[in-house]
C-alpha cells in the first residue's frame, strides 16, 4: 500500500472509475488506482471533488488535509469497526491514577532510551562530535523516570532530559542549519522546520492507525486530555521521535539533500521548507519509513513498528501486560 502526497498548487484531485487522478489546468500529473492506495495527503490549495472523495471512503482510504507549512488541518477516515472492549479499557486505566501513570512512565521510558541510542550511534562515528557528558546526563534520567510518583513530576524528568538531548543533538547538525536547540511555533531554523514536519506526519499517521484499531486517539496517558489534541497518538510518537525523526531530519541536511536555500521565512515568523522542496522531501521519507532496520534479528520498517507499537498496547490495555517500548538500538 502505498501513501500519495499532494503539494501542487492548484491541483484538483478527481476520480474515473476505480482510480484517483491528480489534474491541473486540464493536464493530468497523476493516475493511480485506488486499491494500491492507503492513505493521501493534500498539502495547501489541493482541491478535491465530491465524487473523488466517495472513491475514496469506498476504498478504505484515510485522506488528510495540511497547510503548505505542514499544520495538520483535519482527517477524513472511513468507518470502520470500532473495538468498543478496547475503548471501554483505555477509559478504565485514564481513570485510574496509578495504572495510567505506569502507562506513562513506560513511553517516557522509551523516549529517553531512544533519545542515548540516537546520540551513542553517532557518537560512534563521530567520536569528538557529541560529549559523553551529555548522554551521560540524559541516561541518568532513566532510573529517576522509573521512581516518579505522579504525572507532573515525570513531565520534570522529561523536561531535564529533553532539554539536554536537544543540545548534544545539535552537535549533530550541520553548523550552518543553525540549530541550538528546540524551538517551535514557529520553528525558527531549517532543523527545527524538520523536526515539527515530520512530528505531525508521523502523528497523523499514528493518529490513523490508532483510530482504524479501535483505539480513542485523543485520550492518552503521559500526554493529558486537550481540546483537539491526539493524546494518545502523541503519547506513541515518544519514542520514535529520536531514531525516526530527529535522525531522519539530522540526516538530510548532513548529506546535502536539503540544504539552507531550501528553506523560507526568518527566525521571527517562522521557518518552512519551500514548496519545491518537498518534491525531494516526501521521497526521502518515504524511503525512511519503507525500509526495513535490524532489531533483535528481526527486519522491520518503521510503519511496521507502528503497528507492532499499537499492537503492543492493545494487548497491555486488554490483557494487563506491561507494555513493551520500542527500543533503538545503540
Amino acid at each position: 500500500m502505498a501513501f500519495l502526497y499532494i503539494t501542487e498548487q492548484g491541483a484538483i484531485l478527481r476520480k474515473t472509475g476505480d482510480r484517483v487522478i491528480i489534474e491541473k489546468k486540464g493536464v493530468v500529473l497523476g493516475d493511480i488506482p485506488c486499491l494500491k492506495l492507503d492513505t493521501i495527503l493534500l498539502f495547501g490549495n489541493v482541491q478535491v471533488t465530491t465524487q473523488a472523495l466517495g472513491e475514496i471512503l469506498e476504498h478504505g482510504i484515510e485522506l488528510a488535509l495540511f497547510t503548505l507549512a505542514g499544520k495538520l488541518r483535519g482527517q477524513l477516515t472511513p468507518p470502520k469497526a470500532k473495538n468498543i472492549p478496547l475503548r471501554m479499557r483505555q477509559y478504565e486505566i485514564s481513570q485510574d491514577r496509578d495504572a495510567a501513570l505506569q502507562m506513562a512512565r513506560a513511553v517516557v521510558c522509551g523516549k529517553v532510551h531512544n533519545a542515548v541510542a540516537v546520540l551513542r550511534r553517532f557518537r560512534n562515528n563521530h567520536p569528538q562530535a557529541v560529549a559523553l557528558e551529555d548522554i551521560r546526563v540524559v541516561e541518568e534520567t532513566l532510573p529517576r523516570v522509573e521512581q516518579t510518583t505522579s504525572l507532573e513530576e515525570l513531565l520534570g524528568v522529561e523536561g531535564i532530559a529533553a532539554a539536554r538531548y536537544f543540545r548534544a543533538l545539535a552537535a549533530m547538525v550541520p553548523p550552518d542549519a543553525g540549530f541550538a536547540g528546540r524551538n517551535r511555533r514557529p520553528p525558527r531554523d531549517p532543523m527545527n522546520a524538520l523536526l515539527s514536519f515530520g512530528y505531525v506526519l508521523v502523528g497523523n499517521e499514528l493518529q490513523s492507525l490508532l483510530d482504524g484499531m479501535g483505539f480513542d486517539p485523543y485520550l492518552g496517558f503521559y500526554h493529558q486530555v486537550d481540546y483537539g489534541r491526539p493524546s494518545l497518538a502523541l503519547d506513541l510518537l515518544e519514542e520514535f521521535r529520536a531514531p525516526l525523526v530527529d535522525r531522519f531530519s539530522a540526516n538530510l541536511l548532513n548529506l546535502g539533500v536539503l540544504r539552507a536555500a531550501d528553506f523560507a521565512g526568518g527566525p521571527e515568523k517562522g521557518v518552512l521548507l519551500r514548496h519545491e522542496s518537498l518534491r525531494r522531501f516526501f521521497p526521502a521519507f518515504e524511503k525512511e519509513v519503507t525500509t526495513p532496520v535490524s532489531l533483535d534479528g528481526e527486519e522491520l520498517t518503521f510503519r511496521q513498528l507502528f503497528r507492532r507499537q499499537a499492537e503492543r498496547l492493545a494487548r497491555a490495555l486488554l490483557a494487563g501486560e506491561p507494555y513493551e517500548c520500542f527500543r533503538w538500538p545503540s
